[in-house]
């Protein structure tokens, strides 16, 4: 490893009298990828203002190169070189893949207007340095999410980047995508920069983590090379406690809750098969455009499938829009939590009761009453950090948020809970505490079906699964005995 590029000592920070850190220590040094873990709420995003200037330390100190650095503003931290990836990418979508990478090297040097034939040029070496090939002519919303991170890398590069830190940058990403983004950093780190990564998914950190910073409660809790730590201490480390990495694998039941028998959606899947009995949670799986979500919207109504039937509880129903799914004790919780799953500015008992507010309507009043004691009661049952119902929703964690939309749909009493993606952006303990939640609500006679590309998730919380390939169901088996390796050959075909 290199010299020490970023050394942190006793960094704390309080808002409004609330510690966010206290006393976190960190080093990262040049042609190192250092990964910086910790749970939401850990203080994670506050070291990360602290490091490019945005937020001052209450106490601390910071040396850059060796060189104690006092009151760093964002605009010194960039001279400096360090350079922020967040989740949104900070990119204008309106402009060109070269306008965008060449743009804050216009700001920093001062430049009146933007030199097309520059930037054009900026763009093509700054590609060229990670092996990236984007057309620098075309608009970055027609970019998918893996390229915008590219032309946000590149951005930094001829920034002159000497640690480049990313902020959660896998979440919207495909496994391909990932190791994609891997390879890019590994020509970054052997060019000699310090790399910081935020992220709490350990397959993930394994693959490119030199150095591993686990950080709880705004502490230090660990630190060292990757190689110190196993799944059962890096999970202690980050949580707090200890969570069982087993299977779920419930008694065979004969008592059927869901029967599909060619189900059909035009251009989206064809002619699939499944039963769902107590007990059983049902993962549905396969590469992005396989069907796999389609098959979702359909059971809940948003895209109604052409053809097929579909049985519940014995029972056949049709399902030809959400007040029929709804109607028929079906609930969905969405891939995308923040703009499907939830409404942000409202309370977190206006969330809860979204989906069965008709059960508080007396003599034609609402009773607000019964909503609060209820959200109240959600809150506890399952495990939701939160003073009280009051509170916007959008001040929970992503994990706790996660645990509201299922709480939502829990209160309509369902049949029928099918989730997408249920776990994305969680952290490890809200994610074991979730799947806890889904295998008792099954083990009650609840039919839980998952929809995600999380292999683990998959092979330790569905005794059953699904792959989608092509609209079409390729396989359908038991998890008993499956690995990972042995998941992703059938996915990919191998």
């Amino acid at each position: 490893m290199g010299e020490v590029f970023l050394k942190l000592e006793g960094i704390k920070k309080s808002f409004d009298g609330v510690k966010a850190l206290n006393g976190v220590d960190l080093e990262v040094r040049k042609g190192e990828i250092h990964c910086l873990a910790g749970e939401n709420g850990c203080g994670k995003s506050t070291l990360i203002k602290i490091i490019s200037g945005v937020h001052q330390a209450s106490e601390g100190k910071i040396y850059i190169e060796g060189k104690e650095t006092r009151h760093l503003t964002p605009i010194e931290a960039i001279r400096a070189g360090i350079q922020v990836i967040y989740q949104d990418f900070a990119v204008f979508p309106n402009l060109t893949v070269a306008e965008n990478i060449a743009m804050n090297n216009a700001l920093m040097t001062g430049a009146k207007r933007m030199n097309w034939k520059k930037a054009r040029r900026l763009a093509v070496e700054a590609m060229e340095q990670i092996g990236a090939n984007i057309d620098p002519d075309i608009k970055l919303e027609r970019l998918s999410i893996a390229n915008k991170q590219i032309v946000a890398i590149c951005r930094a590069i001829i920034n002159d980047a000497k640690l480049l830190i990313l902020d959660e940058p896998t979440t919207a990403l495909t496994k391909k995508e990932v190791d994609k983004l891997n390879i890019i950093l590994r020509r970054l780190k052997a060019k000699g920069m310090a790399i910081l990564i935020v992220n709490h998914k350990l397959d993930e950190i394994y693959e490119i983590a030199d150095q591993l910073t686990i950080v709880r409660n705004g502490v230090n809790v660990a630190n060292g090379p990757i190689t110190e730590f196993d799944r059962a201490r890096f999970v202690k480390n980050l949580t707090g406690r200890d969570i069982s990495g087993s299977t779920y694998r419930p008694e065979e039941s004969e008592k059927e809750i869901l029967r599909v028998e060619n189900f059909t959606k035009k251009g989206a899947f064809e002619n699939v098969n499944f039963v769902l009995k107590q007990g059983d949670v049902l993962g549905i799986t396969g590469l992005l455009g396989s069907g796999r979500s389609e098959i979702g919207d359909a059971l809940f109504g948003i895209a109604p499938a052409d053809s097929g039937k579909v049985y519940l509880s014995g029972k056949e129903i049709k399902i030809e829009s959400v007040e029929d799914a709804m109607k028929n004790k079906i609930g969905y919780v969405p891939e995308d939590r923040l703009t499907q799953g939830l409404f942000l500015d409202r309370s977190i008992r206006d969330n809860t009761v979204a989906a069965s507010i008709e059960k508080y309507f007396k003599k034609g009043k609402i009773d607000y009453s019964r909503m609060y004691e209820d959200t109240k009661d959600w809150i506890k049952k399952i495990g939701c950090n939160a003073p009280s119902p009051a509170p916007m929703i959008r001040t929970l964690s992503g994990g706790n948020a996660q645990k509201m939309v299922i709480a939502k749909w829990l209160n309509t009493d369902p049949q029928l809970l099918i989730l997408n993606g249920p776990t994305v952006g969680v952290d490890i303990g809200a994610k074991a505490d979730i799947h806890q939640i889904l295998h008792d609500l099954a083990q009650k006679g609840v039919g839980i079906i998952i929809i995600s590309d999380d292999l683990s998730e998959l092979i330790q919380n569905c005794n059953k699964l699904i792959i989608m390939k092509n609209g079409k169901c390729s396989e359908m088996m038991d998890t008993v005995g499956l690995t990972e390796t042995e998941l992703a050959g059938l996915l990919s075909g191998m």
